[in-house]
């Protein structure tokens, strides 16, 4: 997830447009100021970074001892270490205070743990089910063993997913979802602006951030979700509720584990993903894969042949670059034209990206290099694929180029998607006021000998029925094809929106732990990335990531900031004793 996330204010309008949602809206309202804010947690973490107490208690009786830092938390704390009654606010400020704890006392040991999770290559191998994956397999025992090392109650439901249960009182069932499998990576890609070459699967800290893949999407949820429950465990937090951690295998490689899970194991009735951003996403774009398929055919005309294509590795990731090879007799005359045709095109197309062309073997080949990105938010990256494509086009109207399949996907590409990452080039754009628009990127090439695929992934808002859009789309894909005499197939999967009800004292509860911890503004947002709790019963996203940060997931150079890293602790911490302790949660 997942993914990009954009907060919208909850107006009238939007009340209006979810006619029969009820006047749970109106809960994103400000809430009193709290007793330790953003910068009180950030002092308490600061001055305890070289104590590291032997439990909660020893760290409450040290932080009364200094009435600078414990502030107006010195009752809450003093009634709690005396086993006294507390009241709402007294008992929030406890568990804020468990939530930093947390941090001082585990925040080490997290990033051990994430280090050793992301050294597990969990991508998907090709041909093989996620749950026969030998590395799924080697993830599933990890997790079994730090479940056990911390007294937790683990089950492997068929290396599908890994369930790691903290049983409550009542028969409320809270569902944490987070995910063990990562996208693909190109090795190649994975350096620094200074050259500093890194592995992706092992975690490496420049900076301030630890670079690998997995740290932001999303290893780390699985990391602070462990912690928070042993924490809760140890410390004998009452638990009115039960807590059950579902680490999915496939969300990031088809999907399908989830779906196994509950055909044999109760729906939870409460589901937070720890897979998009903060402070509380109660809407989810729709999924949508638009495979168009050109049967290899050998090249006709005269001039060079472009006979290979490489691109995206999924489709729910923008790459780094892209490249072509062209077969040529004259490779430095050819490389001098395409330069030049290059030059003009980047000036025309923005000049935020860049080419370069090298002759390897009496061949050449041709780089197309942008920013990557995750699919769910194209405008944070600049996609090399399909700038690859449309500078083919180009080639192919000014050159000698011989027509083959290349050519056919380059001219479908650059007629029917461009640049544009919102559909206009077909017409088929839409906005939603909350939501946002849609969005369609150019992701994925895949060529073998028998076809080409090019893969252009949409993220669908609430506005138009995912069947509309799919009818409108192959309309007028089928007259291009029928216009161009292009031998194309196109393979459609478009899936709806998630929009939730945001109302009851548990969501509430998580905007105030998000909103207070990180300082924003508290408000319920909009994510164009799906997570596991897209169809689950009051599902929402729950972070990791900040609104307004740019997300490093499903990027070459994937990275998560030390501090986030343990701030995501210390909140999931705090949210979990919460919500553990609401005699209602609705």
């Amino acid at each position: 997830m997942t993914y990009r996330t954009t907060l919208a204010k909850l107006s009238l309008a939007f009340t209006v447009l979810v006619v029969g949602l009820g006047a749970g809206l109106s809960q994103a309202s400000t809430q009193p100021v709290p007793l330790i804010d953003k910068a009180a947690a950030s002092a308490i973490s600061t001055a305890f970074t070289h104590k590291k107490p032997d439990n909660f208690k020893q760290f409450l009786t040290q932080l009364s001892g200094d009435k600078s830092l414990a502030g107006g938390t010195g009752p809450a704390i003093e009634q709690y270490l005396a086993g006294k009654p507390l009241h709402a606010t007294q008992q929030n400020s406890i568990y804020r205070l468990l939530g930093i704890y947390t941090r001082v006392k585990y925040g080490q040991l997290a990033k051990e743990m994430l280090t050793k999770l992301v050294a597990i290559p969990t991508f998907k191998v090709a041909d093989v089910p996620q749950h026969e994956n030998p590395n799924i397999k080697t993830m599933g025992k990890a997790l079994e063993k730090i479940a056990g090392r911390f007294d937790l109650a683990f089950r492997n439901v068929d290396n599908r997913v890994f369930e790691v249960t903290l049983p409550g009182k009542s028969d409320a069932l809270i569902g944490i979802h987070a995910h063990a499998d990562v996208v693909p990576v190109n090795k190649d890609l994975w350096v620094l602006d200074d050259g500093t070459k890194l592995d992706p699967f092992t975690v490496t800290t420049i900076d301030g951030r630890m670079y690998g893949r997995g740290t932001e999407d999303d290893k780390n949820g699985i990391v602070a979700s462990l912690l928070a429950m042993k924490v809760i465990k140890e410390e004998q937090i009452p638990l009115l509720h039960t807590f059950r951690l579902m680490v999915d295998t496939t969300e990031e490689t088809g999907a399908g584990a989830i779906e196994h899970y509950l055909k044999h194991n109760p729906t939870p009735d409460y589901n937070l993903a720890l897979d998009g951003s903060y402070p509380v996403v109660i809407a989810e774009k729709g999924y949508g894969v638009i495979m168009a398929n050109f049967p290899v055919r050998k090249g006709s005309g005269k001039g060079a042949e472009i006979v290979s294509l490489t691109g995206g590795l999924a489709t729910n990731q923008i790459p780094k670059a892209a490249t072509a090879r062209i077969k040529t007799s004259k490779a430095k005359r050819l490389k001098a034209d395409i330069d030049r045709l290059a030059k003009q095109y980047i000036a025309a197309k923005g000049k935020d990206f860049s080419s370069n062309t090298r002759i390897d073997n009496g061949d050449l080949l041709l780089t197309m290099v942008g920013v990557s990105a995750h699919s769910s938010d194209p405008g944070s990256g600049i996609n090399p694929v399909s700038r690859l494509l449309g500078l083919i086009a180009v080639l192919n109207r000014n050159l000698e180029i011989k027509e083959n399949h290349i050519t056919d996907a380059a001219q479908y590409a650059n007629d029917n998607w461009g640049l544009d990452f919102h559909g206009k080039a077909l017409g088929v754009d839409f906005n939603h006021e909350f939501m946002g628009p849609l969005t369609t990127a150019l992701t994925f090439i895949g060529l073998d000998e028998k076809k080409l695929q090019v893969a252009v992934n949409l993220r669908i808002p609430v506005g138009k029925e995912p069947a509309v859009l799919q009818s409108e789309i192959e309309k007028k894909l089928s007259q291009w094809r029928t216009e161009h005499n292009v031998d194309m197939a196109v393979d459609y999967a478009l899936s709806s929106p998630m929009y939730r009800n945001p109302e009851g004292k548990w969501v509430n509860a998580l905007l105030d732990v998000a909103s207070e911890n990180l300082g924003i503004e508290r408000r319920f947002g909009s994510s164009s990335g799906g997570t596991s709790v897209h169809d689950l019963p009051n599902g929402v996203q729950f972070g990791l990531s900040l609104p307004d940060a740019r997300y490093s997931g499903h990027n070459a150079n994937e990275f998560k900031t030390v501090e986030q890293f343990l701030l995501d602790l210390q909140i999931v911490t705090e949210s979990f004793a919460r919500l553990a302790n609401l005699p209602q949660l609705q």
